[in-house]
């Protein structure tokens, strides 16, 4: 019992070895996602399972250092807190196109009030005069001098720039009807959002659209970490697929054994008995043959032409007989005549040779007597 319990103490500590190592193997592999390793890798080469463990306190799932993340870091929030300033001055300026637009729109349908059309009219001026210095600006990027177009400089496009008190007053007017129109903006991507508000209060949608931003945010997290699932899965997969095609080449090549070594040695018994077979199926042709023979006979004969045939077979029975005697009594004449040796034979033709010449003799007198008559 001792022996026993202990046994069973060292296999449980077998196993659960086991099991640690091989929770071990999942997190080195799940720390180089990008890697095309496998456990039996690892298993195989322990020094490269070592290295990586290494690696893995030094580098993160995306094969980065610490102190390059860390830039990596810095250098994308510095990217976001330009690209958020660029996107508000984009922000701004489309949404000016977008009120000059607008305006133009209206004018093909209603009357605008004068101050409406100034106040638009002002800032479109100001708008292209703005763009076009910026674009006869010579470059920040580079110090050499760049040659104005058409000899035009900033100072020249800005001469064209509207009366001072109306752009003081556009300004003044401005920011209240942007406010408005980003607001109208920011309604309809609610309402696209979420349609269901579009019957609800003034109030109710100033709320929802004070929460819009975070969730757009907590729907962008979930959409980037749902690409990240995915990614992850993708890899899993590929690995399942190459583990799949290695296990299927073994089976390939197990069934090629089994066909070259186990087949060959049956195929002996096989063709025996598929000559059996064969045979046996060409003796029961042969009898079906003979069976379908029998039955076109038996509908060919009839009783009455049966029995004449048994005549005529008796009666040609009886004529061969009569010449097999026949022939016989002639052997026994001719074998009497064969005692008396050549000289018989002599005589025999000498009278054959008689008895024609007499038969022609005959044949000439009697002619002659015709003729006479």
């Amino acid at each position: 019992m001792y022996f026993i319990e202990l046994f069973r103490l060292l296999y449980d500590k077998k196993q659960s070895f086991k099991m640690i190592f091989f929770g071990f193997l999942l997190t080195v592999l799940a720390s180089f996602p990008l890697c095309d390793v496998t456990e039996d890798d690892l298993t195989q080469n322990p020094r490269f399972c070592k290295l990586l463990v290494l690696l893995a306190q030094h580098m993160d799932r995306t094969g980065l250092t610490a102190s390059l993340k860390a830039e990596l870091e810095k250098t994308e929030q510095n990217l976001q807190s330009q690209r958020r300033q660029w996107l508000r001055t984009e922000v701004l300026h489309r949404g000016l196109q977008e009120m000059i637009q607008d305006h133009h729109v209206r004018e093909a349908h209603v009357t605008e009030p004068p101050d409406q059309n100034m106040l638009h009219e002002t800032m479109e001026k100001c708008l292209l005069v703005a763009q076009c210095v910026r674009q006869l600006d010579p470059s920040n990027a580079t110090n050499e001098e760049q040659p104005f177009v058409f000899g035009l400089t900033p100072q020249h496009v800005k001469e064209l720039m509207p009366p001072d008190k109306d752009v003081q007053r556009m300004r003044r007017a401005l920011p209240k009807q942007l406010e408005n129109h980003l607001r109208q903006k920011c309604l309809h991507l609610l309402s696209y959002y979420q349609p269901e508000c579009e019957t609800e209060s003034e109030g109710l949608k100033t709320v929802k659209l004070s929460h819009l931003s975070a969730l757009l945010d907590k729907e962008k997290t979930r959409a980037e970490s749902l690409r990240g699932t995915c990614r992850e899965n993708a890899v899993l997969l590929q690995r399942q697929s190459q583990v799949y095609l290695c296990e299927l080449m073994k089976c390939i090549q197990l069934l090629q054994t089994l066909i070259l070594d186990h087949r060959l040695k049956i195929q002996t018994d096989l063709d025996q008995s598929k000559l059996d077979y064969l045979e046996g199926k060409c003796e029961l042709v042969l009898q079906k043959l003979k069976a379908e023979t029998v039955e076109v006979q038996l509908d060919t004969y009839t009783p009455n032409s049966i029995s004449a045939h048994r005549k005529i077979r008796e009666k040609l029975e009886a004529e061969l007989k009569a010449c097999r005697a026949e022939k016989q009594a002639a052997e026994l004449k001719l074998s009497s005549f064969e005692i008396l040796g050549k000289e018989f034979k002599a005589l025999a033709d000498e009278y054959c040779r008689l008895r024609s010449e007499i038969e022609n003799k005959k044949w000439a007198l009697a002619e002659l007597t015709h003729v006479k008559n």
